[in-house]
């Protein structure tokens, strides 16, 4: 297969490590924190999307903690509150140890518990247990609600926080509190950390003779090998479900790949930043010409976005379930001299007829609010695809209404 071809710059991943140089000390020179903070303030001021900082004066911010900074914690919180100055939830400090947990993860290992979390108002909830980990095997749920941690609230914990409390050394246990359902009780779980193996892409066949690829994540630099894998194994089906549920996104180098192997050709995804657009196009060399449908819903994001709205401007593919999560903006990974990482917002993303769904999502072309249902939706509309393929003359228009 063709690499996929670009115009303009490069594009920047969404999730992927720069190969900005740490700052390194001259011999002898012991690195001051504030060289950390400055650092930080440089990347920014650098690379940073809008050339406003959405309206702050970050010239002012250069010097702001001179006096105050003393120690790596005091330089780490000054980042923080520079950051969170520019009011974009997207550009955010990474410490040491959340920086060592991105890179298991896009390396595809992780020391955890094996569970993806969502936040609901000030409630944390479990959307998925991955397959044999620690909080599968424990009796963890979907849907359950971690109550507490160690005997600690987790009320109000974004998922963040609560990766910081649950995380720990391989052989090492937590105790996870869930309320579940109805009942009033909380239920304790004590489960052991382990090592754990990102596998992104699962696959099965349905009838009638239906392939499914469930991608969870985009974050494995595995991803894209394990999606082709996957189209290879269901290459003798009639048609294909991509399902893209509770997928929270990850690297853009896999989206673009994935998509690579779906398209006849045409626009993948436009990038715009501070210096100008830049544009990716499919090769034209797909691995399959297999009907598409693509399951999405509000948790759907980032690279997700990208893989379904490539799919649906290009008509390569029908979208059914609710309208994704709306994040439109690429972040890059920098590096920080003493092993943290600042994430930047660096450009936002036009899906290939030029629409911005930033906050909006992509809307599907069949609206099922069933989760239970969607699947069912994409398997009725995929047998009149391919009736249509089989008998074109004798078939019905096929419909995109949801039955």
């Amino acid at each position: 297969m063709s690499s996929v071809k670009r115009l303009g710059s490069c594009i920047l991943a969404l999730v992927a490590i720069s190969s900005v140089m740490s700052l390194q000390p001259a011999r002898g020179h012991r690195l001051h924190p504030r060289d950390v903070y400055h650092r930080a303030w440089e990347l920014v001021r650098d690379s940073y999307y809008d050339a406003s900082f959405n309206g702050q004066n970050w010239v002012a911010w250069e010097h702001k903690y001179d006096t105050d900074i003393r120690s790596v914690p005091e330089a780490h919180k000054a980042i923080k509150n520079m950051l969170e100055s520019l009011k974009d939830p997207y550009t955010r400090f990474l410490d040491p140890q959340s920086f060592k947990d991105e890179n298991d993860a896009i390396n595809a290992k992780i020391v955890g518990i094996g569970i993806n979390l969502v936040q609901k108002g000030d409630r944390l909830v479990v959307t998925k247990t991955l397959d044999n980990s620690p909080a599968q095997k424990a009796g963890l749920r979907e849907k359950d609600e971690i109550v507490a941690i160690d005997g600690s609230s987790a009320i109000g914990l974004s998922p963040e926080q609560a990766a910081e409390k649950i995380r720990g050394k391989a052989g090492s246990a937590v105790q996870i509190s869930v309320k579940r359902g109805e009942s009033p009780q909380p239920k304790a779980f004590d489960i052991t950390r382990a090592e754990i193996i990102i596998h992104a892409v699962a696959y099965k066949i349905i009838e009638p003779n239906i392939g499914v690829i469930q991608l969870s994540t985009f974050i494995s630099n595995d991803a894209a090998r394990e999606f082709k894998v996957a189209l290879e194994k269901l290459s003798r089906t009639d048609g294909l479900i991509i399902d893209l549920r509770d997928n929270p996104g990850g690297l853009l180098s896999n989206s673009l790949e994935i998509a690579d192997m779906l398209l006849d050709g045409g626009v993948i995804v436009s990038t715009v930043g501070r210096t100008g657009k830049s544009i990716d196009t499919a090769s034209g060399n797909p691995l399959t010409h297999q009907p598409i449908a693509v399951l999405v819903d509000d948790e759907s994001a980032s690279a997700s976005e990208i893989l379904a709205g490539a799919l649906k401007d290009n008509n390569r593919g029908v979208i059914i379930g609710t309208h994704t999560y709306g994040k439109g903006l690429v972040q890059e990974i920098n590096h920080l001299p003493d092993g943290a990482a600042i994430h930047i917002t660096v450009s936002r993303y036009l899906t290939p007829n030029g629409t911005d769904i930033n906050k909006i999502g992509v809307q599907p072309d069949i609206q099922v609010s069933d989760k239970d249902q969607q699947e069912h939706v994409a398997v009725a509309y995929l047998k009149e695809k391919i009736a249509t393929i089989k008998n074109p003359i004798h078939s019905n228009q096929i419909s995109l209404s949801s039955h």
